[in-house]
């Protein structure tokens, strides 16, 4: 055999070695900035296998990737962006993902040149008071005025846990975009309002969104949408 063709063989074989080695899985790491400041909390997603990472308070994540696959960054205050993981991608090992603020439309707003002038600024009730919501106002004029009436205060309580549960329904939707509940848990879009309710009645998600740790409840989140997802299946048998 010729050298030439020796070389040619070698060449070829450690070609598909290289190439077979770059389609492989493999770990790669990343970081997000918004212009020059990293990003906690952007979720991530490998679109191909739907993998998916959050980045921590120096905007660093690891995802695992091939050559081809899209990788979703989502936040609930950032442009989403999509990124496409190359050769080169997988050479470096490197990452740096720019987001830009997303801009929110805001309601017309009246100014009232009056407006510096409180009850607190008046002196007719105390700096710092408590500020109660009105099911909780109504609670406490339940307990002096209606409290003859039977049943009236476990009503105005009912009222108190209900608004609260919107409160954390709404407290999701700001952390997940919805996409996030029907492509990556795979929640059916009419029910993704029924498991924010299936969530907020979970005592370990109420503690996670009082302490606002994202990654312990995208985490758990997970496991409640497959028991949830059985729940949909059982009932429509």
């Amino acid at each position: 055999m010729k050298t030439n063709d020796t070389l040619g063989i070698l060449l070829l074989f450690f070609t598909q070695i290289t190439f077979g080695q770059l389609a492989a899985s493999s770990e790669i790491q990343g970081q997000i900035l918004e212009q020059s400041t990293s990003v906690e909390g952007v979720n991530i997603i490998n679109n191909a296998t739907q993998v998916s990472t959050v980045s921590d308070i120096n905007g660093r994540f690891s995802i695992i990737v091939k050559e081809g696959d899209v990788l979703v960054f989502s936040s609930v205050n950032l442009n989403p962006v999509k990124h496409r993981i190359t050769i080169e991608d997988l050479k470096s090992n490197s990452l740096q993902i720019k987001m830009t603020v997303r801009e929110m439309e805001l309601k017309e707003v009246v100014v009232n040149e009056n407006s510096h002038i409180t009850a607190e600024n008046l002196g007719i009730i105390p700096r710092g008071q408590k500020k109660y919501t009105p099911a909780e106002r109504r609670l406490a004029a339940g307990s002096g005025i209606l409290s003859a009436i039977t049943g009236s205060n476990k009503i105005l309580k009912k009222n108190v846990e209900v608004e609260k549960k919107e409160s954390q329904i709404e407290k999701i939707g700001y952390i997940f975009e919805e996409a996030y509940f029907v492509d990556y848990l795979k929640i059916p879009l009419e029910h993704v309002r029924g498991f924010k309710f299936y969530m907020v009645e979970n005592e370990y998600v109420k503690t996670l969104l009082e302490k606002k740790d994202k990654v312990k409840l995208t985490s758990y989140m997970s496991e409640l949408a497959l028991k949830y997802n059985e729940i949909i299946i059982s009932e429509n048998k």
